[in-house]
């Protein structure tokens, strides 16, 4: 994939490293994002997993909620990862003062699949139409302290990309792509590619 966008990576905390890794892997630049002065000249925003309580001082402290709730509601490309999944949800189940980006008109429940022992891999259907990669092969899901998008509570204008256990796992609503896994752990590619050429370059 030609180099020709700029992918800012929140790098506040977090398996942010990772993505940057699969990022670049794909021939396209990034950034770390810690501060409002990153944000000049991103092309689209990467929300990594770990803890969300963390990173959400974080995003108060360094100022970055309000110029990221701007850039988002004005079209910006966002994917969110576990605990960017959830700083991206419009309802939290469990503590919905959480201050937060919001944007997927979804609820979450944080930790629903347990604690870090529980965690587990599990082998993801994907369907995009007009996108037959992911019809060839399941994708590999790695769910760590994962959140759990009830099926009801997914508002209008959301897609379900994947679901597993009759859960969604993988969602879309215009240019915020939101996943409760972690694709970034499994050397598959398929879903970062899309991002980046789907969403970022349609």
């Amino acid at each position: 994939m030609p180099d020709r966008k700029t992918i800012g990576v929140l790098a506040l905390q977090g398996a942010f490293a990772r993505h940057i890794d699969v990022v670049k892997s794909l021939g396209v630049s990034t950034v770390e994002l810690r501060d409002p002065d990153d944000l000049p000249g991103i092309n689209a925003l990467i929300i990594p997993g770990g803890e969300s309580t963390a990173m959400s001082k974080m995003l108060v402290r360094w100022g970055l909620i309000e110029p990221l709730q701007k850039l988002i509601k004005g079209g910006l490309p966002v994917f969110g990862t576990c605990a960017g999944l959830i700083l991206l949800a419009d309802r939290l189940k469990d503590w919905d003062a959480l201050p937060r980006l919001g944007g997927l008109n979804i609820t979450v429940a944080r930790n629903a699949y347990g604690r870090q022992l529980d965690s587990f891999e599990a082998s993801l259907n994907i369907t995009i139409p007009g996108s037959p990669e992911f019809s060839e092969s399941a994708m590999e899901g790695v769910f760590i302290r994962a959140p759990r998008i009830p099926a009801d509570s997914v508002g209008s204008g959301v897609e379900v990309l994947c679901s597993y256990d009759g859960f969604p796992v993988l969602v879309r609503q215009e240019n915020i792509l939101g996943a409760a896994f972690h694709p970034e752990l499994t050397g598959d590619n398929r879903l970062h590619e899309w991002f980046l050429r789907e969403i970022i370059n349609p």
